[in-house]
């Protein structure tokens, strides 16, 4: 009996070590991911409203231009929990975009202005002249781009930082190709989207590029996960229903064996 704990200790330890070590490594790659201090870690953890809110300008001047958020609504920016647009800011965001609808009372498809129901425009109307615009390759969906990465939002953050203009010696970058410190393979097809003065901020942030990378990937980490507030609320209170339950259990069993004499 004795022997077969001794055996088991050292997997109890290995588990207790993955569990609770928080360290990120970039798959294939022996380098450690870059990690921000989210607002959105831990177990009380919020996003951050003017960071979703910055992101999704990020998102929209810079990244949509080849990236698609097909799985988003407009609405969804309005909704408790994100980046919390007014009704009225997310139908002024909405209306900038067209869509083609119909058919009309005469058989024939319309251009409209779209409504906060739609979803986020598309920058290409299928992958085909997506592949046709960016040399060959396609540019990923970002709807649940950080949930489908291991490393999730440190991953991202740390791609759109990992940019380098000297190149290792070992790596050859064929032509349209870039070096990235933190990309799988170290090769990547997009340009760094990111520098300073790229966009403006209209809360009067400081747009450096460690801002941008950080506000877009809060805006994406949420994208991928719209209910992770009311998730972790949940938890809480299940753990605090748990915990009386508990203490509940454990008074009504002291009181029941009161109540039974002892055999002498």
């Amino acid at each position: 009996m004795k022997l077969s704990c001794l055996k088991f200790k050292p997997i109890v330890f290995i588990v207790i070590f993955v569990l609770t070590t928080n360290v990120s490594f970039s798959k294939e790659s022996d380098v450690q991911l870059l990690k921000p201090d989210w607002s959105f870690n831990g177990f009380f953890g919020k996003f951050d409203r003017a960071s979703l809110q910055r992101g999704y300008q990020v998102y929209k001047e810079v990244c949509a231009s080849c990236h698609s958020m097909s799985l988003l609504s407009y609405r969804n920016l309005a909704e408790k929990g994100g980046p919390e647009f007014t009704v009225e800011e997310v139908k002024a965001i909405a209306s900038q975009f067209e869509v083609t609808d119909g058919p009309n009372n005469d058989g024939e498809m319309f251009q409209r202005s779209r409504k906060p129901s739609d979803r986020f425009a598309s920058p290409y109307p299928n992958e085909n002249a997506s592949r046709s615009a960016n040399g060959g390759a396609y540019p990923p969906d970002m709807s649940v781009l950080v949930k489908a990465r291991p490393g999730g939002s440190d991953y991202i953050y740390s791609v759109l930082m990992g940019y380098e203009e000297k190149t290792p010696e070992n790596i050859k970058l064929e032509e349209g190709v870039y070096y990235n410190k933190y990309m799988t393979g170290n090769k990547i097809r997009m340009a760094s989207p990111l520098s300073e003065g790229v966009i403006e901020y209209t809360d009067g942030t400081k747009a450096n590029q460690e801002q941008m990378a950080k506000d877009v990937v809060s805006f994406l980490t949420w994208a991928a996960e719209p209910h992770l507030e009311a998730r972790k609320e949940l938890g809480f209170k299940s753990v605090i229903y748990l915990l009386i339950l508990t203490i509940l259990v454990y008074l009504i069993k002291k009181k029941i064996w009161l109540r039974i004499e002892p055999k002498v």
